[in-house]
C-alpha cells in the first residue's frame, strides 16, 4: 500500500471521525465510540500553529493519521509529543511506518525537536515495536492510566532523543 502522506484538511472530519470509532482503533487511543462528528470537528479545529498532524491517504480516504504537539512551556520548546492512528483494516501494511518516518523527518530537520514522547498501551506490542524501530525507548510505566475493554490497563511511557549535532 503507497499512501499519499500529505497535512490534514477539515474536510477529513468524517473519516477521522469512522477510523477514532473503530473497535481495533478505539482499544489503544483515547477515542470513545460514542464521538460524533461534530467533536472531531472541533478537535480538529482546535489543532494550533505548535500541531503538527499529517495524514495517510488510500484512494481519497484517510486511513492513518499522525502529529505531534510541541509543548508549550518556554523551557519545554524541545519537546513533543506523537500521537498516532492508523484504520483497523490497513494496520500492518506499513502506514504507520510511512506515517512516523514523514512526522519525524519534521521534527528534526524542520522542528529541531530534541525529544518526542508518547504513551502506549503495554499490550500494543506492534505499536510499541515500531516504535522502537525508531529510536523510542520505554522510560516507565503508568499503571492503571487507561480504561481499555472494561478493565483498568497500563500505559508504557516512551521517548526519543535527537541531540543536536553542532
Amino acid at each position: 500500500m503507497n499512501p499519499i502522506i500529505r497535512p490534514f484538511r477539515l474536510s477529513d472530519a468524517e473519516d477521522i471521525n469512522e477510523m477514532r470509532r473503530q473497535e481495533g482503533v478505539r482499544a489503544n487511543t483515547l477515542a470513545l465510540a460514542t464521538e460524533t462528528l461534530v467533536f472531531t470537528e472541533a478537535f480538529l479545529r482546535n489543532f494550533g500553529t505548535d500541531d503538527h498532524v499529517l495524514v495517510a491517504e488510500v484512494d481519497e480516504k484517510v486511513v492513518g493519521m499522525v502529529g505531534i504537539h510541541v509543548f508549550k512551556s518556554a523551557r519545554q520548546r524541545h519537546t513533543a509529543s506523537l500521537g498516532m492512528m492508523v484504520r483497523t483494516e490497513c494496520q500492518g501494511q506499513g502506514i504507520g511506518k510511512k506515517l512516523v518516518e514523514n512526522i519525524l523527518d519534521l521534527a528534526d530537520n524542520w522542528l529541531m525537536l530534541v525529544r518526542i514522547e508518547l504513551d502506549v498501551t503495554e499490550d500494543n506490542e506492534r505499536a510499541i515495536g515500531l516504535y522502537k524501530s525508531f529510536g523510542f525507548e520505554i522510560e516507565g510505566k503508568k499503571k492503571y492510566s487507561i480504561i481499555k475493554g472494561g478493565k483498568y490497563a497500563d500505559l508504557f511511557m516512551m521517548a526519543r532523543y535527537t541531540l543536536p549535532s553542532v
